[in-house]
């Protein structure tokens, strides 16, 4: 029998709310897609994404701001992996996350979504060592390398909500890997100025190499032929990984795919964007507008309806 918690629990729907919001604040892309699943779907979804931002937060961006160490960062996330063992084992609501309401509410919205969906539980672990790769890793030498991190901050995501969209093949998890990937590496792409002002290159080193592009190229933001043939490729290699995860969402159930499309089409927009400005994201970040997403969605639509 659940022993009844001291924590200060929000209602569900207050819970949900929350994440909502949160949602909403940071992953506008699949806010926008999700208002085309069902509702019970649509809360669980925002509970995976409030989960994956608050984690993402508590180490990135505090690490930036300076008030957070990354030993105090590991202590923390610990105690998430933690709150989340007691969830997956049926335990009362974890203590841990009294002083913050949001934490609290985004706990309270897990256990309500565990009770629904099988969200397998190396999932949200794996999403966790994703983002602490942030506090250590600054350079890929790699692809091979830089595809393990785009796995465990983005594929991760899609596997969990593919529990909650439904599927009938397990076969849709591998498109989802895929899926995952390529809206990572569109994120990589479009980012490219901005995490060099946080001393970060994420396009793999032996890849700058083997185009003649040096990291001061990208530290200072210096454009060259060899850079844009990097990007131009790079490009391909995402819209490729788009093109081969299109192939799982038929695999879903009816009343999820709708959203993937729209999801899948909006990111690969962004390339769109890139191509637009000759690969050459220094000049600003590489945007879509409200509008291009609302034109998405008649072929979202019958795309999801004939199931192709």
């Amino acid at each position: 029998m659940r022993v009844a918690s001291s924590v200060q629990r929000p209602t569900i729907a207050d819970a949900y709310e929350v994440c909502r919001r949160v949602t909403y604040t940071h992953a506008k892309t699949f806010y926008f897609a999700s208002h085309f699943i069902a509702p019970h779907k649509r809360n669980a979804c925002y509970a995976v994404y409030a989960f994956c931002r608050y984690v993402d937060d508590l180490i990135d961006v505090a690490m930036e701001q300076g008030d957070v160490t990354r030993d105090h960062a590991v202590t923390l996330v610990a105690q998430w992996r933690s709150d989340l063992d007691a969830l997956y084992a049926g335990e009362q609501l974890p203590s841990s996350g009294a002083d913050d309401p949001t934490k609290t509410a985004i706990l309270t919205a897990w256990e309500d979504t565990l009770s629904t969906y099988h969200i397998p539980r190396n999932l949200p672990d794996e999403l966790i060592e994703g983002v602490l790769m942030d506090t250590i890793v600054t350079r890929f030498e790699t692809f091979d390398e830089l595809y393990v991190y785009c796995y465990k901050v983005a594929s991760v995501v899609g596997l969990m909500t593919s529990e909650i969209f439904g599927y009938t093949s397990k076969d849709a998890l591998a498109h989802a890997i895929e899926l995952g990937i390529a809206m990572q590496l569109t994120n990589i792409l479009r980012d490219v100025a901005e995490d060099a002002d946080r001393g970060r290159i994420y396009l793999p080193l032996e890849d700058l190499r083997a185009y003649g592009v040096t990291e001061d190229d990208i530290m200072t933001r210096r454009w060259t032929p060899q850079l844009h043939a990097l990007m131009r490729d790079y490009t391909n290699r995402a819209e490729a990984y788009y093109t081969s995860s299109d192939v799982g969402v038929p695999m879903l159930e009816r009343d999820s795919r709708t959203t993937v499309y729209l999801m899948s089409i909006n990111y690969r927009k962004i390339l769109r964007v890139i191509e637009s400005m000759d690969y050459n994201v220094f000049l600003r970040r590489a945007r879509t507008t409200t509008l291009q997403k609302v034109l998405s969605i008649p072929r979202a639509w019958f795309r999801a309806q004939r199931g192709a």
